[in-house]
């Protein structure tokens, strides 16, 4: 039945593909400035060309009602950013006469209401070396609700002799994006110029660090510190790995995954170093991962069962956006390849992306649907097959061989498409 469902969507999402490649039209559109309830004056509104590496293409201004008109110089895909008190606020251009709504907050460098809800280090160490993945989740639920930005929007401490190697941000509903860590004092002292939106439903801002640190002793004492009040600290490693708690710190064991230990400090306290200590060798199960970049560990949520502590009803709902975020950002790096083939050259197929499980109807093409529609349904329709796959996955309801065939398959597809248009 899978493979079925793999054959029959390659055909819907080919047509997906095909439909994408028609001309765009002029976008009208409205902002709104959600702090205040009122159209948004005098905002400077960007197009952005995705597949000039985010370059501004054109540019027009929003009147006394918040309305603006942008010209859309050929097919997509492009971004619209609306600029508002020096902080950005980004669609996707709609084509086909659709409407660009776009919505904006007044800005703060400081606002009452942002804090942190999980800040979650994997750590994993072998030859000598301790590397860290540390997210941080953020809440903004100002009232009214108002971005926090600056140049020192969220500052963190890092251990003083860690080395960077990435760095990446994502707003509320957002892509993930590399961004970078700015000095801010002290040796070790960093701040992201990046806004913390307002939460947008129960998706938040999220601030990803990874950074190595010596470790030829085969020991390490962390003293982290966080910068705001923090409903959760977490320290995952793998089982070979020993932790050991500082004095007076509360840790709590929660064991959801054989492979992976999660440590839990609830109601951590800004400014206050928390410390620990880390010893031995080990590396992180791959698998239960995730296959994209920053997936959460251990049953799909950041910690491995800090779903229960944070009070998730459905960790895996709740943090759907950040799992599928490396992968979105590749397919709409693919996609965006691909759309500059002339009109009326054939797309490839697309297969190999089984169908979710709550969905058993194809997606169908229809030759009125506007492009805006047709790109949309795409990526929608990757985004959710993908996501599919890792719930299914991570509910042990696709079995490994299975998993491991879709995957295969997807590799597969997104090399032929490349392939076809080198």
């Amino acid at each position: 039945m899978r493979l079925t469902q793999i054959v029959f969507r390659t055909f819907a999402l080919s047509a997906l593909f095909a439909g994408a490649l028609a001309q765009a039209a002029p976008v009208s559109g409205t902002v709104t400035n959600k702090t205040t309830g009122k159209p948004s004056a005098g905002d400077t509104i960007v197009l952005v060309d995705v597949q000039a590496g985010m370059g501004e293409v054109a540019k027009a201004t929003t009147d006394a009602k918040g309305h603006y008109t942008i010209n859309l110089p050929g097919s997509g895909p492009y971004l619209i950013r609306a600029m508002h008190q020096g902080a950005g606020y980004f669609i996707a251009a709609p084509e086909g006469g659709a409407e660009g709504n776009i919505s904006v907050y007044d800005v703060a460098a400081k606002v009452s209401g942002v804090f942190i809800e999980a800040d979650v280090l994997e750590v994993e160490a072998d030859n000598g070396q301790l590397r860290v993945n540390e997210r941080v989740f953020v809440h903004n639920t100002s009232a009214p609700p108002t971005t926090q930005w600056s140049k020192k929007s969220f500052s963190v401490v890092l251990p003083e002799d860690a080395t960077l190697n990435e760095v990446g941000a994502q707003r509320p509903g957002g892509l993930p994006t590399s961004t970078k860590l700015n000095p801010d004092g002290p040796k070790g002292h960093y701040s992201f110029d990046f806004p913390i939106q307002p939460d947008n439903g129960d998706k938040d801002t999220l601030f990803q660090i990874s950074y190595s640190l010596p470790y030829s002793s085969g020991k390490y004492d962390f003293k982290s510190v966080i910068t705001l009040p923090a409903d959760n600290f977490a320290v995952l490693m793998p089982k070979s790995m020993t932790f050991t708690a500082g004095a007076g710190l509360s840790f709590r064991s929660v064991q959801e995954d054989p492979g992976v230990q999660t440590f839990i400090l609830k109601s951590a306290v800004p400014e206050k170093p928390i410390a620990f200590t880390v010893s031995g060798t080990g590396s992180m199960p791959r698998e239960e991962q995730g296959a994209a970049q920053g997936a959460p560990a251990a049953g799909g949520q950041p910690g491995g069962g800090i779903g229960v502590p944070i009070n998730t009803p459905d960790p895996l709902s709740k943090y759907k956006w950040w799992i599928l975020g490396g992968l979105a950002l590749l397919l709409t790096a693919v996609a965006a390849y691909l759309l500059r083939k002339p009109a009326g050259v054939p797309a490839p197929a697309v297969a190999g992306i089984p169908a979710p499980a709550v969905h058993t109807a194809a997606v169908t093409y229809s030759s009125a649907a506007s492009p805006a529609g047709k790109n949309a349904a795409l990526l929608n329709a990757l985004k959710d097959e993908l996501f599919a796959v890792e719930s299914e996955k991570i509910a042990g309801t696709l079995s490994p061989d299975e998993y491991a065939k879709v995957k295969a398959a997807l590799e597969t597809v997104l090399a032929r498409a490349l392939g076809r248009n080198a």
